[in-house]
């Protein structure tokens, strides 16, 4: 691909008549196979925390080891609201899944995606289509929509169901406003590893770059609350996305939600701007 190629303008990419949408289609039919394959284990792990929560709730069998872990500890692996199935499947479930899993999930995905093709030569073949670089980005970005939204529509009426199983039904309004509210957080993973993957463009080191951050910022989160240098989380996203506010207190956070989903558009945007000025 020439340089005058990777510096095409945006009045010529305008004239491609390729869509945004085929790409979106065709990643995500990709993604399906995987998707399928995380809603049922999200779906068997999150039923096996709501049929433990109950005995851990009734049992009080935690409380010991609680009270003699530090307080980072306790809010690294979701201690903190363990007195109700709602805060045990927030604080375990969610935190694991939601928080850290799929976060790692769809940025390691979005930043192998982009990386793996530059790496591989694929985007040139792609390009080569009556496809401008801009469709071709924001189509590979979009395709990471499917395993949100099957993932959101899923696993809440898992977890629900199982609630009403074991005679303890969670809030149906604060389980649905729990998913609807993560889904500006995905977005933002999503939109860091496609960021990720035009920056570093090696599919592998992108996609380990990308996970390497989202623990990070989980750990950095969990480690500064409650401690002098709690100012440091606020370039967490994990502050932003709390299950167990919305689960147990009701507390929505959309302010939030909405920074979330603004970063998420800054970085889709610079993603763009650096994929179309650049060489391939």
């Amino acid at each position: 691909m020439s340089t005058e190629a990777g510096t095409e303008t945006v009045g010529r990419q305008d004239r491609h008549t390729g869509s945004m949408l085929d790409v979106a289609r065709f990643e995500g039919e990709r993604r399906l196979p995987m998707t399928g394959v995380l809603a049922v284990v999200f779906a068997l792990f999150g039923a096996m925390f709501v049929a433990l929560a109950p005995d851990i709730v009734s049992t009080g069998a935690y409380d010991d080891i609680i009270e003699a872990m530090p307080p980072a500890m306790v809010a690294l692996v979701g201690f903190e609201n363990f007195s109700s199935i709602a805060g045990v499947i927030s604080g375990e479930f969610y935190t694991f899944t939601w928080v850290v899993g799929l976060g790692a999930y769809l940025a390691y995905s979005a930043a192998g995606s982009v990386a793996g093709d530059l790496r591989n030569d694929r985007m040139d073949t792609l390009l080569a289509a009556p496809l401008s670089r801009t469709n071709v980005l924001l189509g590979k970005y979009l395709g990471l929509l499917v395993p949100i939204v099957v993932l959101n529509v899923v696993i809440p009426l898992v977890i629900y169901a199982g609630s009403v199983l074991v005679d303890d039904p969670i809030a149906l309004a604060d389980l649905a406003a729990l998913h609807a509210l993560s889904i500006p957080y995905l977005l933002l993973w999503a939109a860091f590893g496609l960021l990720l993957g035009v920056v570093v463009r090696r599919g592998r080191t992108a996609g380990r770059a990308a996970l390497g951050v989202v623990l990070a910022m989980w750990l950095l989160e969990s480690f500064v609350t409650s401690t002098d240098f709690e100012w440091l989380g606020a370039v967490s996203p994990m502050r932003y996305f709390d299950p167990a506010a919305i689960l147990v207190n009701g507390e929505y956070g959309l302010e939030g939600a909405a920074l979330l989903l603004g970063v998420a558009v800054v970085f889709v945007a610079l993603s763009r701007t650096v994929f179309v000025r650049s060489d391939l």
